[in-house]
């Protein structure tokens, strides 16, 4: 049913800092831009998915829900949409798995430097039943422009988008039973809790599980995004270049893979950097 993550949506503060902080981090130019019912937005489309920034503008429900959820942040991890072939199928399915989607709508979209139109179908399963974080399900009718790279060692792709947890058991249901994702993973370890990996197209959603004293069982959080690069070497050496604070190159927890930390210019979001080792040929 799920065929892939479609975008992430990341809520900011200042759009026009955003763009400019992602162009760095990613290498590439935005792919399309809009603005209209409380928000400006910008996308940058990637080989496997999208980031879609969006700031509150203006002074309606819409731009004052988006200010309530940023409070004093510079940006924030608001939702996950995920691709769909057919969306009826989907709604019929996210019915009867009692998510309480909203009825499907036909939503258009105007690129604003171009004036190329895009449009979908959508439909939202209702939040609290999704343990806290907002889930779309959409079906495009035309493909999305790809962003194009403007410096060297650019971001590709995403590898991983991260959610934490504080009950793995009902997060593990409600990824795997309820929405039809692949468990490639289930992994426990003392230093850093328990990983979940469930397959999303070419990448992987991460559920983390690191108990905090306290912490909210009912609801889970979008945490972070680990994204993909051909040479990481390269990419470090651009974002030190480009003033970016990065950390030195590590071994991933995953065998074949290096990765490092993006410590600013992302908008306040956990940020990491992940290069896979080809593997051998046979």
């Amino acid at each position: 049913m799920i065929t892939g993550l479609d975008h992430v949506v990341a809520l900011v503060g200042d759009i026009q800092a955003a763009k400019a902080a992602y162009q760095t981090l990613l290498a590439r130019a935005p792919a399309w831009q809009n603005s209209g019912d409380g928000a400006d937005r910008v996308l940058f489309t990637l080989d496997n998915m999208t980031l879609e920034l969006m700031a509150p503008s203006g002074f309606s429900v819409t731009a004052d829900r988006m200010r309530a959820l940023l409070g004093d942040q510079e940006g924030v991890l608001a939702s996950l949409c995920f691709r769909v072939a057919d969306i009826d199928r989907m709604h019929r399915r996210l019915d009867r798995v009692a998510l309480k989607p909203d009825p499907v709508a036909a939503v258009e979209s105007r690129d604003a430097e171009t004036g190329a139109l895009l449009h979908w179908k959508r439909t939202r399963a209702t939040t609290e039943l999704t343990r806290g974080v907002r889930m779309f399900f959409l079906e495009l009718a035309e493909e999305r422009p790809v962003s194009v790279a403007t410096g060297t060692g650019p971001v590709v792709g995403l590898d991983h988008v991260v959610v934490s947890t504080e009950d793995s058991e009902r997060a593990a249901a409600l990824y795997g039973a309820r929405l039809g994702m692949d468990m490639a993973l289930d992994r426990s370890h003392n230093d850093w809790g328990q990983l979940m990996f469930f397959r999303c197209g070419d990448l992987i959603v991460e559920v983390v599980r690191r108990p905090v004293a306290g912490g909210d069982l009912d609801h889970d959080k979008l945490w972070g995004l680990s994204w993909r690069v051909a040479d990481i070497d390269a990419t470090r050496a651009r974002l030190l270049a480009a003033g970016v604070d990065v950390s030195e190159v590590r071994s991933g927890r995953k065998p074949g893979t290096r990765v490092m930390s993006v410590r600013n210019g992302t908008c306040g979001i956990q940020t990491l950097l992940l290069e896979r080792t080809p593997k051998p040929a046979a």
